[in-house]
């Protein structure tokens, strides 16, 4: 069961962060605020979904400098970034290292709440597909050796005549390996057995041997 995401709310500007977490607490989201990125770079470690919202200018680690940290250390964490009036050359550079969006102060708690939801929806479809992906390789991996090529001749669209040809085979047993593939990944058809080969990157996999 993946953990409820979390809204982490990053302002050294205690009137400001309270405001923004009471916002979204509000909204029904799970919220947790830090009064530096020193302190959430502490945490980060620990999080697994949500999304960050940051104020841009904070003294010693600046938003700029944490969405470097963020990026340096692998972390798929969507960042919502804060700015002041006039800092939209901040905003611009914010992007280009990989901020999601950017909010000018005074900004629209519509816009604010907008701007969150669909980070979230972002980090949980990654998720979601992280999960699918990893399910499809732990199948993948129990198949045995002449099962995986049945699969990438299916894959590649060749008829089990082709298929037996190119592995020396019989057409009824390849018949049998691909009856095996279907309940082994629990496959309802073979476009069902393709989209979980181009879900687990396969397809791109016996493209290039």
């Amino acid at each position: 069961m993946q953990p409820e995401p979390t809204v982490y709310v990053i302002d050294d500007d205690d009137a400001v962060r309270q405001s923004l977490e009471f916002l979204l607490q509000t909204a029904g989201m799970a919220v947790r605020g830090f009064e530096s990125a020193a302190a959430f770079l502490d945490v980060l470690p620990e999080v697994r979904s949500g999304c960050v919202i940051t104020d841009v200018r904070m003294p010693q680690i600046t938003g700029i400098d944490l969405l470097r940290r963020v990026k340096e250390l692998g972390v798929d964490l969507p960042v919502i970034v804060i700015t002041g009036h006039g800092d939209i050359s901040l905003a611009v550079e914010a992007m280009k290292i990989g901020a999601v969006d950017f909010l000018e102060k005074p900004f629209d708690d519509d816009k604010l709440l907008a701007a969150v939801r669909s980070s979230l929806h972002r980090t949980a479809d990654l998720a979601q597909r992280n999960a699918e992906v990893a399910d499809i390789r732990e199948k993948l991996s129990a198949l045995s050796n002449r099962e995986r090529q049945v699969l990438e001749g299916l894959v590649a669209g060749k008829a089990n005549k082709a298929i037996a040809f190119d592995l020396g085979i019989s057409p009824r047993t390849v018949e049998i390996y691909r009856a095996n593939l279907m309940t082994k990944m629990a496959a309802n058809s073979l476009s069902d057995l393709v989209r979980m080969a181009m879900t687990a990157g396969l397809l791109e996999n016996s493209g290039k041997s």
